[in-house]
């Protein structure tokens, strides 16, 4: 477990948050109830997670699901509304890719949904919009 200050208040850890955390960080930002077997499964899944904590409260999370190998997924990448413009969407990002930048190998894909107006973040980090001239429409199924 890897952990490091980002400022006085804010903690950076490479862990799992705890699954009461990982729900009410969703309902923060309106990504509505979640059966909690469910998320727990979905975070001991995971290939990667990042968190950030403000005096021991979650504030911010990422996370890469896939196969470790060809298919690289970033999920769940989540910063409390009261904390955005503080650069800690940033932080999360930059812990993801270095773990991408060590796992992911020439002929792996990673790809993500971001949510509406958030895409030119991930451009930042040379994630394209689809569609474009060579690919079609991402798509995906909720149930």
């Amino acid at each position: 477990m890897e952990v490091t200050v980002l400022a006085e208040q804010f903690t950076l850890s490479l862990t799992s948050p705890s699954v009461e955390d990982f729900l009410q960080l969703r309902l923060k930002v309106g990504w509505g109830e979640l059966d909690v077997n469910l998320a727990k499964k979905s975070l001991t899944n995971s290939l990667f997670l990042v968190t950030i904590f403000h005096n021991e409260q979650l504030v911010g999370m990422g996370r890469v699901v896939g196969d470790g190998a060809m298919f690289f997924y970033i999920q769940d990448v989540i910063v409390d509304p009261r904390y955005h413009k503080q650069g800690l969407g940033t932080v999360l990002m930059d812990s993801i890719e270095g773990y991408l930048c060590s796992s992911a190998q020439k002929g792996s894909t990673i790809g993500l949904l971001a949510a509406q107006g958030k895409e030119h973040f991930y451009a930042r980090y040379g994630y394209i919009q689809r569609p474009s001239n060579t690919l079609g429409h991402g798509m995906c199924k909720f149930i």
